[in-house]
């Protein structure tokens, strides 16, 4: 009796777990549903008050060649608004049933018709935005950026992090503190004086501010690897020495090979965070052709704020990549932070 009154009651805790779980699934999705959503919404819906989610087009027909937008009255009729009559209170119609020659409607009466709209997707607002920001080149700028990014983290960190780890030295413990302690400084601190060493090397306006400091083994990836490298067993290492193996060696054929989960976290984090980066290369960018997508996305927010469909499809299409690069990888990912803190 006491086993079914237990089951009973684990299973209840699962469902109530789930039900949490989707609950708050739903509330942190919905700002992603918005922005995918409103990327094919006409402008004018966007802020429409309350917000609408589905997109909805204005319905419109033909009259004479032309286009026309579809208006209904309260009392059901269509009618289609051909022009507004200059200088007089009233508007050129043509009714959609019965006689469809063009009539005039007074002001008075046409304000009580609505605009028809239908569901539709507005897609026109992916080329258009896509075209203001110049996509492809900025697209490019960006991926340089992040694959050396992520390149020069896990060759620097690795490296670094396997001298904490596996390299007995004296004064290897207090250095790894120092290397955590810089993890406390807030970037706004060492802001102008990075400025002032690229800009005296001569790096302003080059992507090279954007890349050094990946190869200088940022402290976080540093602590993730070494915590993965003091993981690895001893007999390991030590079976490689006897065969006369050297350091290099033991790095190179045991310690990366069998830290691919780690090296895959850390370079995903170190594209994700170039990704999304937009201070540095505001900072050190001032040539629209190097712009990457983050800073393209603020010029054309700045510059077209007046048309959020497209702004919102070029923000779609720099978000969608990156979720899909989490979901192939979430796996070695989730293996990766695990793995690092089996030995500290």
């Amino acid at each position: 009796m006491a086993d079914s009154v237990d089951h009973r009651g684990a299973r209840w805790q699962r469902l109530l777990a789930q039900v949490l779980l989707i609950f708050f699934s739903l509330i942190f999705i919905m700002p992603f549903v918005w922005l995918v959503t409103s990327s094919v919404k006409p402008d004018a819906q966007i802020f429409r008050s309350p917000p609408e989610w589905i997109p909805l087009l204005p319905v419109t027909h033909v009259v004479a060649g032309e286009e026309c937008p579809v208006y209904e009255g309260p009392d059901g009729s269509r009618v289609a608004l051909i022009e507004r009559l200059p200088g007089e209170d009233a508007v050129l119609a043509a009714s959609l049933s019965g006689d469809t020659s063009p009539f005039t409607l007074s002001q008075d009466i046409f304000g009580a018709y609505e605009p028809v709209r239908e569901f539709g997707l507005r897609w026109s607002n992916y080329p258009e935005g896509l075209a203001f920001i110049n996509f492809g080149q900025q697209l490019t700028n960006t991926l340089i950026i992040c694959l050396s990014t992520a390149l020069g983290a896990i060759i620097s960190c690795s490296l670094v992090a396997y001298g904490l780890a596996r390299v007995p030295w004296r004064g290897r413990n207090a250095l790894f503190y120092v290397i955590l302690g810089t993890m406390m400084i807030p970037p706004q601190v060492t802001m102008v004086p990075l400025f002032v060493v690229f800009a005296k090397l001569g790096m302003v306006n080059t992507y090279w501010p954007l890349i050094l400091p990946s190869f200088l083994a940022p402290g976080f990836y540093v602590f993730l690897l070494r915590q993965f490298f003091l993981g690895i067993p001893q007999d390991l290492t030590d079976a490689a020495r006897l065969e006369g193996c050297g350091e290099f060696g033991i790095y190179w054929r045991i310690a990366l090979p069998l830290s691919k989960p780690a090296l895959a976290t850390v370079a995903l984090f170190s594209f994700l965070g170039a990704w999304n980066d937009y201070l540095g290369p505001l900072i050190y960018l001032s040539d629209e052709a190097k712009y990457t997508l983050s800073l393209g996305i603020a010029s054309f927010s700045s510059q077209y704020g007046s048309f959020p469909g497209m702004l919102m499809a070029v923000s779609t299409v720099m978000t969608v990549p990156i979720i899909v690069l989490f979901f192939f990888t979430q796996r070695t990912f989730i293996q990766g932070i695990t793995l690092t803190g089996i030995k500290g």
